[in-house]
């Protein structure tokens, strides 16, 4: 008899004491805000800078191409990451771009990012996309597939 009494005590001791949550509001952390387009300007530096990126893995001068890099980025690249890099895409095709929009990296920050398809190319198949830091200097680039 005494084990009941104390288990109903227990349990009114808990219905007694519990709390209602009333006004709980959820703060997302996350910033939303960001720019809807990329000025024209910043998309003609960061596809210049690009466009010389390509033209020095078309001529295998690993120097120029290191010069448009970030400097977030030159420490890691490698000859043989930018030949797996020129491997991905057709470097006697020209591309032209496709979309412009942001990436949004682990970190939170956006970036720009340019998506890039072979001129001529009626199916609007995306090749190459390319992000950039804010100067137009390239953190990014990935070859999508050839296979798709």
């Amino acid at each position: 008899m005494k084990k009941i009494f104390l288990g109903l005590a227990i349990i009114g001791a808990q219905l007694m004491f519990a709390q209602k949550v009333m006004g709980l509001k959820v703060e997302n952390s996350q910033k939303k805000e960001q720019p809807a387009t990329i000025s024209k300007d910043k998309v003609n530096v960061c596809n210049e800078n690009f466009q010389r990126f390509i033209k020095a893995l078309q001529s295998s001068d690993h120097k120029a191409a290191q010069e448009v890099l970030s400097d977030k980025v030159k420490e890691i690249v490698t000859e043989d990451i930018l030949k797996k890099v020129k491997d991905g895409i057709d470097v006697n095709k020209k591309l032209e771009i496709l979309k412009v929009g942001y990436h949004v990296t682990m970190d939170g920050i956006s970036h720009p990012n340019i998506k890039y398809k072979y001129e001529g190319d009626s199916s609007s198949k995306e090749v190459i996309s390319a992000v950039f830091e804010d100067d137009g200097k390239i953190l990014g680039v990935l070859p999508t597939n050839k296979d798709k």
